[in-house]
């Protein structure tokens, strides 16, 4: 969209602004989300250690960690959603400025005309 006219500014701000607010409570339940799944994965973890029993640390770990592997998956999903809402938000303030420099000069050139 081509912003030319102060209706059009206001417009596209209004909705930089509504997308911003979306998006901070989008982060929010991203950010509880990769709590919850990294609180699975070390208990989930922390149990499949336990369970093993006998042979050397190393090799109780490496079992836990096969065992618990769709844990761990969940919990670095869970953070990739999470960088994306941060990226998205990132973008509407970018935008943000774009628009408020936008803004400057359809005002300019209303002064001039």
């Amino acid at each position: 969209m081509e912003i030319v006219t102060p209706a059009q500014v206001i417009t596209e701000l209004n909705r930089l602004q509504t997308l911003s607010e979306k998006g901070v409570q989008a982060l929010y339940e991203a950010e509880l989300a990769v709590a919850e799944a990294e609180n699975a994965y070390e208990k989930a973890f922390a149990k499949a250690i336990l369970k093993h029993e006998g042979g050397t640390a190393q090799v109780k770990e490496a079992l836990a960690k096969l065992d618990t592997a769709d844990e761990r998956f969940a919990f670095q999903l869970a953070k990739v959603e999470r960088d994306r809402v941060k990226n998205k938000l990132k973008q509407v303030s970018e935008a943000c400025v774009s628009v408020s420099v936008i803004s400057r000069q359809v005002e300019l050139q209303y002064r001039t005309a």
